[in-house]
């Protein structure tokens, strides 16, 4: 028995403000993938393609590839997105045949549109912060270039950059698992940032090279490592209250058997921190921000989180762990259409993606609440976000 196809009801897809700036801004793809088109056959181009991406994630009755090319019969749809109804072969076809690189460039764009959602001494002491990290999304069996750790297991690697204080993705890219972390940060970095990194980017190189970029970091290391301490300073009052418990100027990483790589001072800061299972453990901190309060070296790690926060959104809210297609161009733009979807929720809102806003901006695309109620979802909510902001304050 084939599988039963998905039936799409106009009335399931409503027409909304938001969803007409969307072929605007997706109007520089157009072209993208029609260089071998010399007869000028082509009639489904690459920004029509993003465009029903984005309908994947914003509709919450769009679940598959086979809706999706279901839903280009609609009516609505085809007005909005600038369509027309699309087969499912040349809707297949496609994932392999546009270039998903310049949707970075769309990513770019619009995080650089993202203002500060956190404010005070700290946004001003952890300016440009970005929590770097990868995480793996289970691939199909068929994806042989996607193999992973044997036959059995394949995945796909988002690597992501993401801005903490505007609770954005920055920038990203898409890899076989199998890969190094360390190089692909070294290919992404970029200026003026501050970067948080997890033990797995443990690469005195890479810190060199952060460096050399006109960027900074915050970089948990493993507590084994070698050092010169150069200055032992006094842990203050303040930095006590957010855990730390050594702060040290150190005149090289490594021993004098080892190049030097960073070849300036670093600093060591060493945290306090109670695991899930209540048991104390030590954080351990290198920056080459020697002027950085130390409580808030402890601060701009513990803000990692925030990228694993944004894997958790975009896997299990989002629904990014439901691979439409098997190609690699497939995929890549697959995950660059959800960042991009991320991106306009915080832009449209002025809030931090999250699951509650995201229910009531489904319920708008479905017509089961008005613009009104929405707008009043968000104001409810931003009262909120600034009420704890003052609290913290306090």
């Amino acid at each position: 028995m084939g599988v039963k196809r998905e039936r799409i009801r106009a009335s399931e897809i409503q027409g909304c403000r938001y969803f007409k700036l969307i072929p605007e801004l997706l109007q520089s793809l157009h072209t993208v993938g029609t260089q071998r088109d010399k007869a000028g056959n082509r009639e489904f181009f690459c920004d029509q393609y993003v465009s029903l991406l984005l309908l994947y994630f914003f509709s919450p009755v769009v679940t598959s590839l086979n809706g999706l090319q279901e839903a280009t019969g609609l009516d609505k749809v085809q007005k909005k997105l600038g369509i027309k109804r699309v087969s499912m072969g040349t809707l297949s076809e496609s994932a392999g045949v546009f270039d998903p690189a310049p949707l970075q460039g769309i990513v770019r764009e619009l995080a650089g549109r993202a203002v500060p959602l956190v404010s005070g001494a700290e946004a001003q002491g952890l300016q440009g912060l970005t929590a770097v990290d990868g995480s793996v999304l289970k691939a199909l069996p068929r994806m042989a270039w996607a193999l992973w750790q044997d036959e059995q297991h394949r995945g796909v690697k988002l690597h992501l950059h993401f801005d903490v204080l505007c609770g954005t993705p920055r920038r990203a890219s898409v890899t076989p698992a199998a890969c190094s972390e360390s190089a692909e940060l070294k290919a992404t970095l970029e200026s003026g940032r501050l970067y948080v990194t997890d033990r797995g980017y443990q690469d005195y190189s890479l810190f060199r090279q952060i460096i050399n970029a006109g960027s900074s970091f915050v970089a948990r290391v493993k507590s084994n490592i070698a050092y010169v301490v150069q200055e032992e300073r006094v842990v203050t009052a303040e930095a006590r209250q957010a855990g730390v418990i050594r702060d040290a100027v150190l005149s090289r990483l490594g021993t004098a058997h080892h190049k030097d790589e960073i070849l300036q001072p670093l600093r060591l800061v060493v945290v306090q921190a109670t695991g899930e299972d209540g048991q104390p453990y030590e954080l351990w901190l290198i920056t080459d921000r020697l002027e950085l309060d130390a409580e808030l070296v402890a601060l701009a790690y513990q803000y990692r989180w925030t990228v694993e926060l944004f894997f958790r959104w975009l896997k299990s809210i989002l629904g990014m762990r439901h691979l439409i297609s098997d190609h690699p161009h497939g995929v890549t733009m697959q995950l660059y259409a959800a960042l991009i979807a991320s991106l306009l929720i915080v832009l449209w809102t002025g809030l931090k993606a999250n699951k509650r806003t995201w229910e009531m901006l489904q319920f708008y695309f479905m017509g089961w609440a008005s613009l009104d109620e929405l707008e009043r979802h968000l104001h409810k909510q931003k009262d909120r976000q600034e009420r704890q902001a003052a609290k913290k304050g306090n």
